[in-house]
């Protein structure tokens, strides 16, 4: 079941709002986000744990992050839309671009958090969502990060009753995803019912603002 469905069938329960936008979403709506620039001595690192939507919502509260951009990486087909995405064929991963600033959490921190936002023992799935594009996956920019998210996942193995299937791969071109994606639970959180019962208590557990 992907997330476009389960929220079809949350849509027609009456205690639940519409998950629709509360008005048509414009053509800039519909556009490829803007790639914040790199500030000076910044790292880069993408991260996939599901739905991107989630992912997006912890990291732009952490200190020391710059800027949590959603998107899709690890497929072939070039230039993708959401609707490519959501067909499961496209090879893309659901991700998030965070740039962060070493010097105030590392990436051991930002990694660490990436445990804890998701089940990284499900294959192609978090909860309702399945599919490849909702791989756990972390996607290093250099050797180093490759070194740390392994020895982070062996390390994440112990807190976990079964093994974890998160693939380190070496990042590819990162497509941004489009406007309306971004930031989408500060944006939707009060209309869309998938923020309201799967996003939320995610930031609650891990005592982010909701």
């Amino acid at each position: 079941m992907n997330r476009r469905f389960a929220l079809s069938l949350l849509f027609f329960l009456p205690i639940l709002a519409s998950c629709e936008p509360e008005k048509p979403m414009t053509e800039a709506d519909k556009k490829p986000a803007k790639m914040p620039e790199i500030p000076a001595g910044a790292e880069v690192i993408t991260l996939g744990a599901g739905c991107f939507w989630c992912i997006d919502a912890a990291y732009r509260q952490l200190e020391g992050v710059y800027s949590a951009t959603s998107g899709y990486m690890g497929g072939t087909v070039e230039n993708p839309t959401y609707d490519d995405i959501c067909t499961g064929d496209s090879g893309h991963a659901e991700v998030v671009k965070v740039i962060f600033d070493p010097k105030k959490i590392t990436t051991e921190k930002v990694i660490a958090w990436f445990w804890d936002l998701h089940d990284p023992t499900t294959l192609n799935r978090q909860g309702n969502d399945s599919g490849t594009q909702y791989r756990s996956a972390i996607f290093y920019h250099s050797e180093e990060q490759k070194k740390v998210a392994e020895a982070s996942k062996a390390a994440a193995a112990a807190n976990f009753k079964d093994p974890i299937v998160t693939e380190i791969t070496k990042a590819s071109k990162f497509y941004p995803a489009e406007n309306y994606h971004q930031n989408y639970y500060q944006q939707n959180k009060s209309k869309n019912p998938y923020c309201r019962f799967v996003i939320e208590p995610k930031l609650k557990k891990l005592k982010l603002d909701h």
